[in-house]
């Protein structure tokens, strides 16, 4: 059950700060001034966020006792993020190499978990 709050926690606070920076780049000016109020503005977000995926993180940790695989994983998880986001807000679709990639991530987490 502590693994599936972890994974829980680490997609909600992904998909939170992903979404902020995703909807920077599209809809917000890249001018100094406008940049910083429309972060300032969004500060909780971002540390909900930050708490969220730090727990999740710690989560992990406890559930596999392996911190290099539980940052690992997470890094996979905000990757899967990542594509999701920019399907979502950037309505880019991923090709092959981008499935491709996403299959050696998935192989490699295989491959740090042979004993």
């Amino acid at each position: 059950m502590l693994l599936v709050y972890a994974v829980a926690l680490l997609l909600g606070g992904l998909f939170a700060v992903n979404a902020v920076f995703a909807y920077q780049s599209k809809h917000i000016d890249p001018v100094f001034w406008a940049t910083i109020w429309y972060q300032f503005k969004l500060l909780p977000i971002i540390f909900a966020a930050n708490v969220m995926i730090g727990f999740g993180v710690k989560f992990m940790y406890k559930g596999f006792g392996n911190l290099t695989f539980a940052l690992t994983l997470s890094k996979g998880i905000e990757i899967l993020v990542c594509v999701i986001i920019g399907m979502m807000f950037l309505r880019e679709m991923p090709n092959w190499k981008t499935i491709a990639g996403l299959a050696i991530v998935v192989l490699g987490f295989w491959i740090t978990k042979l004993k």
